[in-house]
């Protein structure tokens, strides 16, 4: 008989195969078929109250966090039968058994806080985005990014963008993406960013949290782990505590000479309706008064609930011009461009 745990569980792994991550799905189906509550923090996680699926609680990502958490640490002997190694099955449950049984304070106090990461690759988007408007606009850029976690997705325009033979942005930039790229190249105009801050209600410090921001990445996905510690390394932003939407009103007052780029990606979808309601209230008051000495701009990245992917979409003031910029993988291995 499925259970509520093992049947998310089985959802969160065929996400994962989607999402081109064969272990973590091994990893899951693993977990749906043989995790029981006679198992060292299986009555918390069989009893968790409330929708445990990937879409709420995710409780399976949180439990594959802490697993991997432990892994990067050197702990529960997890180092044998995670990446790069590959075993069966039934090795694999053993190796996790024992961490379950070793380690099950460190693993429930990890999953009492739900999953939070920056998707590095997902700044490919936004270097597209960002081309378009300083070329439209020709201004200095100030950054406004809702959901921004660690921020480290606030630094996009000094990360590199190679689509077949040509790069947009630094190219001695230590994080160069190149997505499966289809569609027009985006304008050639550089970026000029003067400020960047962003707005989370658990922002997470890239330092001090990078083990949690580590651990969410998937184990057989090294590049994910290369770019995330090089967007550390250069990290030095400030994501504001607070309601976005409260944030978001103190920073739409126009600053002459620059233009104001808002956005986020797979955020603003998580935000209460009320809430969004209520900021792109806020953002289409302020775009009434922008002019083309302090215009506004409003790029979204996120689930319109149509495969495959995110929807980008742009907004432009004044002239309020609405781009549909085509699709992108949630994790940014490929871009479907409009231009």
């Amino acid at each position: 008989m499925t259970t509520r745990l093992g049947a998310a569980f089985t959802e969160q792994a065929q996400s994962c195969a989607a999402l081109g991550s064969p272990f973590m799905e091994q990893l899951c189906t693993v977990l749906a078929e043989r995790l029981s509550p006679d198992n060292p923090i299986g009555h918390r996680l069989f009893d968790w109250p409330g929708d445990l699926g990937p879409g709420a609680e995710s409780v399976p990502l949180r439990l594959c966090g802490a697993l991997h958490a432990l892994c990067l640490m050197g702990r529960g002997g997890l180092d044998r039968v995670y990446p790069p190694h590959k075993v069966d099955d039934d090795t694999l449950w053993a190796g996790i058994a024992h961490a379950l049984d070793s380690e099950t304070e460190f693993i429930d106090r990890f999953i009492d806080t739900p999953p939070q990461t920056n998707e590095v690759r997902r700044s490919a988007a936004l270097i597209a985005a960002g081309h378009i408007v300083q070329d439209r606009f020709g201004l200095p850029l100030r950054l406004s990014e809702l959901g921004a976690s660690a921020g480290l997705n606030l630094h996009w325009d000094r990360f590199a963008l190679r689509i077949h033979d040509t790069v947009l942005g630094p190219a001695d930039s230590p994080i160069i993406l190149s997505p499966d790229w289809a569609g027009p190249l985006p304008p050639k105009a550089r970026p000029d960013v003067i400020e960047r801050r962003g707005v989370d209600l658990n922002p997470l410090d890239p330092l001090r949290d990078g083990l949690r921001l580590r651990a969410y990445l998937w184990p057989d996905q090294p590049d994910r782990l290369r770019w995330t510690e090089a967007a550390i390394a250069m990290s030095d932003h400030v994501v504001d505590r607070a309601d976005g939407v409260d944030w978001l009103e103190t920073r739409l007052p126009h600053q002459a000479g620059t233009c104001h780029m808002i956005y986020s990606t797979v955020a603003w979808q998580y935000f209460p309706a009320a809430a969004r309601a209520r900021g792109t209230a806020l953002i289409e008051t302020a775009s009434r008064s922008a002019t083309d000495r302090s215009p506004l701009a409003w790029f979204t990245m996120e689930n319109d609930g149509t495969s495959p992917g995110a929807v980008m979409t742009l907004r432009l003031w004044p002239g309020d011009v609405t781009l549909d910029l085509g699709r992108i993988d949630f994790h940014g291995r490929w871009v479907r461009f409009n231009g």
